[in-house]
């Protein structure tokens, strides 16, 4: 079979004109960047907020393996089967960043004929709204360290600024740095470090904003640090809020681009699934929301991660719910679970998809907890039998969830009618979903809320660091907001190497940080990096352009 990048290379992509007229948009509407890629005028919302949400189809999956799950592949070709169905439909994406693009192949438009395009564009620079973040972020960054130069009359302390500075791209030897070396005329010498873009606050600030104005106030809470009496600095008081949200006139806009079958997406805004809440942007789902019959979007990595901060910190800000949840998986990633090895999989090994289903079953139970309705999407690969697709699918009746066979990465929008037409059916009988916690509640409470509900964890530990920073965030009044816990993907738990569904575990909170400007405090856990580093062998090494501008090696 082709590759992603020549199967989207011979797509038939209709102009994006034509794709926003589909959705009632006329070229007044939109922002152009080529024939194939535009913005959404903000004043479109005035024209359309009146009109009554579609339904809101949220898709997830089980905790990641190498042998991958296909969780963007099965909401790209959810969107397309709804079309196919007579349905008006949208899907709503994260856009990618270069760091996981150049380092393991991370892109983040789908698969197979499965796909959103222009991929290369998506995958590559796009509209520039990561640029953007990147942009405003070091210009904070920079004033910080003028204002300390230029007399420090805020009393920030050099040993406590939090702000680091940020580039979209893996690179480990930036993650500690000393900057502001070389003689009193190039700044006042401390230690600081690097993140990847879209570990910033301002990515979460742009992914969380209703509208500029709310982006404006957000951005003028940010803590960049303490002053020497221990009291915190905002980026308000550095007077340079107008500046950075003015970076965001463009990227607030959501980006509009279509899928191998020409069905509309936006995709917008990227915060990282660990540090962040890891869903597009809240604009863009508004917009779709009102434009569609059905929404389908995607939270970042397994449930426990993505689908709890989609509903506990995106859907309570935004003032929307799911109708449904996808959760995706695959006969070879369960193995995965269960212990098998990479290179065993395409083997049959019942012992380990039993024990691999304990992660499936798990995620269905976090499911039901927020009152989801959920289906099953078990990705089909040629290797898996008869026999292990019917112990997963009487696994999951036993739970009382709808399972289906997903076919979208090789028929493209056929092979998701089954799941589209289960869908439809559950839409027949909604459910109210509710959050894990009350946001009122005590810090460590929300915590233990959700260590112990959604990762099955017997208890919390913590450091004498994140302790002390509990204390001084309560005393401060930041206790009464959402927490987003930064662990590994790969686990239910904080480790890693803890894959299934481990038992007799604690969760260890390391260090405790406060995203005023986004609205919740971050909760660190393991040994979660802010910014990666390069493999080995980067797929930057496959990739090469020739003189007609064709693009290989890029997935």
């Amino acid at each position: 079979m082709k590759s992603d990048v020549e199967i989207s290379q011979n797509a038939k992509m209709q102009p994006i004109t034509k794709i926003a007229a589909d959705l009632g948009l006329s070229e007044d509407d939109i922002e152009q960047y080529g024939k194939y890629k535009a913005k959404i005028s903000l004043a479109v919302w005035d024209k359309i907020k009146q009109r009554t949400n579609g339904k809101l189809v949220l898709v997830s999956a089980i905790n990641p393996t190498a042998a991958g799950e296909g969780k963007t592949t099965t909401t790209v070709g959810l969107g397309d089967a709804f079309r196919r169905l007579g349905k008006k439909a949208m899907i709503a994406l994260r856009e990618p960043s270069l760091g996981p693009c150049f380092g393991i192949k991370g892109g983040a438009a789908g698969g197979g004929y499965a796909q959103i395009v222009p991929m290369e564009d998506i995958n590559l620079h796009f509209t520039g709204d990561i640029h953007a973040v990147t942009t405003a972020h070091n210009l904070l960054s920079a004033v910080i360290d003028n204002h300390i130069q230029q007399g420090n009359v805020l009393g920030i302390d050099p040993r406590r600024v939090t702000w680091r500075r940020v580039m979209d791209l893996n690179d480990r030897a930036l993650r500690h740095i000393v900057l502001g070396l070389g003689g009193k005329a190039n700044g006042v010498p401390r230690e600081s470090g690097f993140d990847i873009t879209v570990a910033s606050e301002l990515m979460a600030i742009l992914c969380l904003a209703n509208d500029l104005e709310d982006m404006k106030q957000r951005i003028s809470k940010i803590i960049i640090g303490y002053t020497y009496d221990n009291k915190p600095v905002t980026a308000a008081e550095l007077k340079i809020v107008g500046a950075l949200t003015l970076l965001f006139k463009d990227a607030i806009k959501p980006n509009l681009v279509q899928t191998l079958e020409n069905t509309p997406a936006f995709v917008h805004g990227g915060p990282f699934a660990n540090i962040a809440h890891g869903c597009n942007s809240v604009m863009a789902s508004k917009f779709a929301l009102k434009l569609s019959d059905v929404l389908i979007t995607e939270a970042g990595f397994g449930a426990d991660l993505g689908a709890e901060k989609f509903i506990d910190i995106k859907c309570r800000f935004a003032g929307f719910m799911p109708d449904a949840v996808v959760l995706v998986a695959t006969v070879r990633a369960l193995k995965a679970h269960g212990g098998v090895s990479k290179n065993e999989l395409t083997k049959v090994n019942q012992q380990a998809l039993a024990l691999g289903m304990e992660n499936l079953k798990k995620h269905i139970e976090n499911m039901h907890k927020f009152n989801l309705p959920t289906v099953v999407a078990i990705n089909a690969f040629p290797t898996d039998t008869e026999e292990e697709l019917a112990f997963v699918r009487e696994q999951c009746q036993m739970l009382g969830v709808m399972v289906t066979i997903s076919k979208v990465w090789a028929e493209g929008g056929a092979g998701g009618l089954e799941l589209a037409e289960q869908l439809l059916t559950m839409f027949k009988q909604p459910k109210p979903v509710k959050f894990l916690y009350d946001e009122m509640l005590p810090i460590k409470d929300k915590i233990s809320r959700i260590a112990k509900e959604i990762y099955g964890a017997d208890g919390v530990n913590y450091s004498q660091a994140a302790e002390k920073t509990i204390v001084e965030l309560t005393t401060m009044g930041f206790d009464k907001i959402p927490v987003c816990i930064a662990k590994t993907q790969y686990s239910l738990s904080d480790d890693a190497k803890k894959i299934g569904r481990p038992k007799d575990f604690t969760i260890t909170v390391k260090e405790v940080r406060i995203s005023a400007g986004a609205g919740f405090l971050v909760i660190m856990t393991g040994n979660i990096m802010t910014m990666p580093g390069l493999p080995k062998k980067p797929a930057a090494e496959i990739m090469d352009i020739d003189n007609d501008g064709k693009i290989t090696g890029l997935f």
